[in-house]
């Protein structure tokens, strides 16, 4: 038991979790906590935060709340600034926060648009601009784990722009492993199949659910708690040779053709 522990042991790493007040990004905080890292969870929602710090902090592990607006470069170094300051360093950065509309193509107006973008993409951009240059000067390096989407993979009905934004996500994420494979930072891409999660729901009508599970052989919606084991593969040094990956946990959706 203590070499699968040492294998995926995060003891003594800071973490950065932008999204950790969410659904999903939230069990992924809980799990990186659990194998022994601090955690810094970014969001705008206090209430949310404190929730998943009393979960964290119940079963022994270090979690605290930051707020911050993900497309603001200034907030963002601000951030960086005050995590730098109280922890040092940072190990793991989580860029998982996302927003979603079910808008019809010809409807879509562009402030829409814009703001998808601004929240998935641009704030993945600022994010990895900002904190990369700190894992590049540490001795450590560090891990970056972008979180997808199937619609970055595969083009899906009803999402367009959300689609366009995450395909945009995955590509970004196979440059930097690429530009930054020879610093010791490591940059990946988390591909959840369907969750569901506050984002989403907008979009899961009886009718989407239907077609959903026709196309998923698990026959079934992913729980939340089913990302860490893929997270803390990425995130630890048991992914030591593991860059510009995408790793789909999905239920095999992404295999199912007719």
């Amino acid at each position: 038991m203590s070499y699968l522990q040492d294998l995926f042991s995060l003891s003594g790493k800071t973490a950065v979790i932008i999204g950790g007040t969410g659904e999903l990004c939230g069990a992924m905080a809980e799990g990186i906590a659990a194998a022994g890292a601090s955690v810094v969870l970014v969001g705008r929602s206090e209430e949310k935060a404190q929730a998943r710090i009393a979960n964290i902090t119940a079963s022994g592990g270090t979690a605290t709340f930051e707020a911050c607006q993900v497309d603001s470069r200034d907030e963002l170094e601000s951030l960086k600034n005050r995590i730098i300051k109280s922890h040092r360093k940072v190990d793991i950065l989580v860029n998982g926060a996302g927003t979603n509309s079910a808008t019809p193509f010809l409807e879509i107006e562009e402030d829409e648009w814009d703001w998808i973008f601004r929240v998935n993409m641009k704030g993945v951009f600022l994010a990895c601009q900002i904190f990369g240059p700190q894992m590049i000067s540490q001795e450590n390096g560090g891990s970056i784990i972008n979180v997808g989407s199937m619609s970055g993979l595969i083009p899906l009905s009803r999402v367009f722009t959300y689609s366009a934004s995450k395909a945009a996500v995955h590509n970004l994420s196979k440059n930097l492993a690429r530009e930054w494979a020879t610093q010791n930072v490591r940059v990946n891409t988390l591909v959840p199949g369907f969750f569901p999660a506050e984002q989403n729901k907008k979009v899961l009508t009886p009718e989407r659910v239907q077609q959903i599970m026709g196309h998923t052989p698990m026959n079934r919606f992913g729980n939340a708690n089913e990302l860490i084991g893929a997270t803390l593969l990425l995130a630890s040094d048991a992914g030591s040779f593991m860059t510009g990956v995408e790793m789909v946990v999905d239920g095999g959706y992404a295999a199912m053709t007719i």
